[in-house]
């Protein structure tokens, strides 16, 4: 099984479209909603019935209590059955027996409150005590059967639930073409892009909404950065190749020539010359991997590392230079963090490149402020014009004056100590030196 299947195994929604998702989730919720609502109208509708019916009785007995208080023997309405008994319940007109309530269901009677009685046709009963002409009292009671109740509870509950379905299934056809709609401009978009040429920027209607017109910006600035990505390395691989081929060529003709000639002392040069082209191209070659590694995202992890002893020991590694190399530590100790190795790369390629130019010596300081510690290389040689400083750390380039290609760099000294130090969140700056010449200075963030 592949990691795809095992995802679509894993999860059940993997492989259905946005469209079906949201129908699908809006139908569910709408369905629920409906549902509730019919289950809660289903519950409620027998107590609205009996309202209905007790609205009706409490009529009824206001006009028989009347009639009762008058003299008058009460009628009985359509569908209503009135009687007139005594305090005990007992029947005192002439309709026949009394209904049946119980003892309990009359003093409730009394008291105003409403009783259902009987089983299985229960009929709802209202009552009020009445004071006749003689000065008796009278139970007047007003009551009618409750008859169909529960079969209209039945049925308006099925109704109420076929109702929740086929509105439900309206709402899933009407969210489905409502989506559609919505993602329609979407679909376009994805064609427009499918057929995008190089260069090309996704277009977007001014009618568009808000949040298509942002999806389309921020696809172009994707697509700025990916063209931005493509010309760096495009430019990286063209740079590389054309640094590369000079050294392997110098050494093929160069082989050539020693092959050519046996004198053992044009031999000898040769093959010096041979040593120093292949040591260029091994340096090169570590640069590239270098820089190659930082863009993969490969960062060891940060310690603290005391500047001080590593400029020393940098001082120390540079000792066949032909200037001197002054250290001028402001501080005991200043602790930066990154790796070692970083910090050891950076420093060495800051000092060859300040002895390439120098004309008398180099001067190395350290500095420790509160957030960071820095280091600064200064020379008395030729400097760096102004309008080369913004890109004197770019990879492969070099300045057309005095630090020309002639000191034999390959363009990437600078622009390793520029990768290594940013990605730290440090920075590097290149200025005028008190001496005349250049200044670089790289600052890591304090460790601690």
């Amino acid at each position: 099984m592949g990691a795809s299947e095992r995802a679509s195994s894993g999860r059940p929604w993997a492989g259905v479209s946005l469209r079906l998702r949201i129908t699908a989730l809006a139908t569910v919720v709408t369905l629920v909603c409906l549902l509730g609502l019919a289950l809660a109208a289903g519950r409620g509708l027998v107590p609205l019935l009996t309202d209905a019916v007790d609205d009706e009785l409490r009529t009824a007995l206001s006009l028989a209590a009347r009639d009762v208080v008058a003299g008058r023997t009460p009628g009985s309405p359509d569908g209503l059955e009135v009687r007139v008994l005594d305090t005990a319940g007992g029947a005192t007109d002439d309709d026949g027996a009394p209904p049946a309530l119980t003892r309990d269901q009359v003093r409730t009677l009394k008291a105003g409150t409403p009783v259902t009685a009987g089983d299985p046709q229960p009929v709802r009963w209202h009552g009020t005590v009445a004071t006749a002409p003689d000065g008796s009292q009278r139970l007047v009671v007003v009551g009618t059967g409750l008859v169909g109740q529960n079969a209209a509870k039945a049925s308006g509950g099925r109704w109420l639930l076929v109702t929740a379905l086929v509105g439900t299934g309206v709402a899933g056809v009407a969210i489905w073409f409502a989506v559609r709609s919505a993602l329609l401009p979407v679909a376009r978009m994805r064609q427009s892009v499918r057929r995008l040429a190089p260069g090309e920027r996704v277009a977007v209607p001014d009618a568009a909404a808000g949040e298509l017109r942002a999806l389309a910006d921020d696809f172009n600035v994707l697509l700025d950065r990916q063209d931005a990505v493509t010309e760096r390395l495009r430019r990286f691989t063209g740079d590389a190749a054309h640094e590369l081929r000079s050294p392997v060529a110098s050494i093929r003709v160069q082989s050539e020539v020693a092959v050519a000639n046996p004198d053992p002392q044009v031999s000898q040069e040769v093959h010096a010359d041979v040593l120093a082209d292949a040591e260029r191209l091994s340096a090169l070659l570590d640069g590239l991997l270098a820089l190659a590694r930082s863009d993969a995202g490969e960062l060891p992890p940060a310690d603290s590392v005391d500047l001080v002893d590593e400029v020393r020991a940098a001082v120390a590694r540079a000792g066949d230079q032909p200037v001197p190399i002054a250290v001028n530590a402001m501080t005991g100790r200043a602790w930066a963090s990154a790796a070692q190795t970083e910090i050891q790369l950076v420093l060495d390629n800051l000092l060859r490149n300040a002895c390439r130019y120098t004309r008398t010596r180099v001067v190395v300081s350290v500095l420790a402020g509160r957030s960071d510690v820095r280091v600064l290389v200064d020379d008395d040689g030729p400097g760096v014009r102004p309008e080369h400083r913004a890109k004197v750390f770019d990879r492969f380039y070099r300045v057309s004056d005095d630090r020309a290609r002639s000191s034999g760099g390959a363009g990437l000294g600078l622009a390793l100590v520029a990768e290594f130090v940013r990605r730290r969140g440090g920075r590097v700056a290149v200025g005028e030196s008190p001496d005349g010449g250049a200044r670089f200075t790289v600052a890591w963030p304090r460790a601690g």
